[in-house]
Order: structure tokens, then sequence, then C-alpha cells
């Protein structure tokens, strides 16, 4: 009441005015441009997918606003590298921003077929100790890498004179694919020999399941029939293809299942817990875990199930990888397989893909997971029951010989593999 008006108005209009002027300056600074768009896509995608939600601990708001600020992004590529950098400040190896060519073949990889050498590559485990570079996690059956002698576990240390010991997964599978007919030149570690190898690339067919009957010894017509399943990749056919298989066996009379992950490096999450359903009449078949505990459980109550009563055995090794582990580990958990083998490689998280507005892409790590024992397998691997005869075979066909003959020095008789 001790204000004249006239001084209120003053002050008043001042305030309007400065308020004005000082929208009229900033607005051009803080005009978003199809490029920072593109950039908050990004920014957006991680923010409600990533598993971390301290984001390695660094504030993930005050990063996007000083990205904005001091970021140059006039052109797509320098958009793409603020990207880049944005992923980097995370620290996780299977985050990954991923331009239009590489997030095709990375969707690619999915489908039934692939132009390249044939192996799937991860990151060297914690546990092997092994120094950084590219390491196989399986080379397909038939590829040319897995005829040149590559496999798991070996260290690639060079691709076309390319070092690998910076270098991300992602780059390296692109180059490891071209065009059908064409070279390229490896430089791998296998133990402590370092070999040369020339390959040409093909186009790899990704038919996920190969499967056969053994016969054990017996008396004649009435010898037990062991249906064998070799699954080689989780794509989008591969629930489809082993219930397919179940049901040509059965209709053979086969009266026990093996079920070969040995180098399955993965694939499709959901089609890891579609097959456990396969094969389980209840039960948990994986808890998915953010930082702060269990978010959500996959489980199963039968309604999907071909395959719960004959025996069933599984066969890993340090190929066996992602959701080969998550579909052994809930086979074991529920005891309803035996596991033999090695202890497998040891991927315990679980990585999305999203597709940004211009075709390009990222590839987020959205959670762990944990079998239904509550075990964390990360850079650990599932444990197996027994080990296997160190020459026991890989294929279907030698596979069956080691049911056959006792003088044979991968012999497993049918009680030896099946009993608990």
């Amino acid at each position: 009441s001790l204000v004249p008006a006239f001084s209120l108005h003053c002050i008043v209009g001042v305030m309007i005015f400065m308020t004005y002027s000082a929208a009229v300056t900033k607005s051009p600074s803080w005009a978003l441009t199809e490029e920072n768009l593109l950039f908050l896509e990004a920014w957006r995608t991680i923010d409600r997918a990533y598993i971390d939600k301290s984001f390695n601990g660094q504030s993930w708001f005050r990063y996007r606003e000083n990205a904005l600020r001091s970021e140059p992004m006039n052109t797509r590529e320098e958009t793409y590298s603020a990207i880049r950098k944005m992923v980097a400040t995370l620290d996780d190896p299977f985050t990954r921003f991923l331009e239009p060519n590489k997030f095709k073949s990375l969707r690619s990889g999915t489908r039934n077929t692939l132009t390249g050498v044939g192996l799937s590559i991860g990151y060297p485990t914690g546990r092997d100790k092994s120094p950084s570079g590219v390491v196989v996690i399986s080379a397909a059956p038939g590829g040319p890498a897995n005829r040149a002698g590559i496999s798991s576990g070996d260290l690639i240390l060079a691709i076309d004179n390319m070092s690998t010991e910076s270098m991300g997964i992602y780059d390296a599978a692109e180059l490891l694919q071209g065009p059908e007919g064409s070279g390229v030149e490896l430089i791998v570690r296998h133990d402590s020999e370092t070999r040369h190898h020339s390959l040409i690339r093909e186009r790899v067919s990704l038919n996920p399941v190969k499967s056969r009957i053994c016969k054990a010894p017996g008396l004649g017509k009435d010898a037990p029939l062991i249906g064998y399943i070799k699954l080689t990749s989780f794509n989008q056919n591969a629930s489809g293809a082993v219930r397919e298989a179940i049901e040509t066996l059965r209709g053979s009379n086969v009266n026990a299942f093996v079920l070969d992950l040995r180098d399955n490096s993965g694939g499709l999450f959901p089609e890891g817990v579609e097959i456990a359903k396969i094969w389980l009449d209840k039960g948990v078949i994986v808890y998915i875990c953010d930082s702060r505990g269990v978010r959500d459980i996959y489980d199963t109550d039968g309604s999907n199930a071909a395959a719960t009563s004959e025996p069933l055995v599984v066969l890993v090794n340090k190929g066996t990888a992602s959701a080969s582990e998550i579909l052994a580990g809930a086979l074991k958990d529920n005891k309803r397989a035996v596991l033999f083998g090695e202890p497998t490689y040891g991927k315990g998280k679980i990585q999305s893909v999203f597709e940004l507005s211009d075709g390009s892409g990222l590839a987020v790590t959205v959670a762990r997971y944990e079998t239904p024992a509550h075990i964390d397998i990360d850079k650990v691997g599932i444990i197996p029951d027994r080990p296997l005869p160190v020459s026991f075979p890989k294929d279907e066909d030698n596979f069956c010989g080691c049911l056959q003959d006792p003088a044979s020095a991968c012999y497993l008789n049918r009680v030896e593999l099946f009993s608990r």
C-alpha cells in the first residue's frame, strides 16, 4: 500500500519488457534443428530403456543439455558422432549406436541367411583373462570359417590388416560380412598359435535345426531310439523348427532326446523362451532384473509344451551363449535335463534393438537375467552337470557312433548319458 501506483506500473512494464527481450535474444540459440531432434530421439531411447538408471554415475539430463549446447550437429555425420560420444559415456560394450547400414546388417542376422564367413563373435569374458579384441563364440557348421578350422574361443587379432584390439563387435561384424565371393584376411590366435586365414565370403544358411535318430545298442528292433536335435541359432524360425523336429522324431518312436546347444551363440530372446516352453510342463524360465532387482518373470504353465516326459540331455560348451544359456539354465534348474559339456560363455545381459527415425538404430542393454535358481551367469557361465569325453564329436553323424561303439574313445552308454 506504500508503493505509488505509477511506480508499480513502471516496474511491471520494465519486467515485461525484460522478459520479452530475453525471449527474443535467447530463442534462436535454443531452436531445435532436425539434427538436434535425432540426437534427442537417441537420448530418450536410452533414457527409457537402459538398465542402469544412474547412467554410469552421471546426470543424464545434464549431459543432454550440455551436448545440445556444445556438440556440433550441423550435419548427419556430426550428429552420429555426438550420439556415439554420448553412448560411450555409459562404458557398456553391448550398448552401441548403429548407422543405417549396420542396423540393417544386424537385423538380417536374425533371418534365414547371411553373407559372410559364418562367425558369431563377442568380447572376451573376464573368465578367459584374454587380451582385448574379438573372440569367436561359434563358427557356423559348414561355413568358410568352420572349414578353415576356426573354432570357439579363438581370438581374432586382425581383419584385413586392421587390428581388433580396440574394435567393437559391430564394426568387426561389418568387416566380416560382404559381397558373396569376395575375400577377407584374418589373423587368428588359436591357443598359443597365430594363424593366417584367407577366406571367401559366401551365403551361409541359418537353418537353425538339424535332427536325426540314433539307435543305441540293444536287441534288434527293440533297441532304444534317441532323437538328436542340433540347434545352431535362435532366429525367427527356431522354436517352430524345434517343435517340428520333435514331432518328426516322435513319429519314429524315439524314447529320449539330446538337444545340442554347443557353439550356439544365441539370437532372439523370445525364441529362447518359447523353446524352453516346449520342454517344460511348468516352472520359471528366466528372471529379468534391473538395478533394483527382479522386474519380470517368464514362466510356463505347460500349455505350449510338446515334450515334457522323455529323458532329455543338453550339450553345452564355451560357444553356448546368450539365449542358449537362458534355455540351458531353465532346463537345468527345473531338473528337466542333464547338462553335459563345459561351462558356457557367460553373457547374462539382454539387449533390445531400437530403430531411430532415419533408419539408424541403438542396441541397448535393457536388463540382466537370472536363471530359475537366481544364478547370475554373467562372465561365469552355466556349469554343466557332467563333462563330455575330450574327443566327443560336434556333428550328428559321429554323435550316433559314440552311443553305439563301446570301443570308441567318445563312448557314452545310454544309461550313463541320461541318468542323474
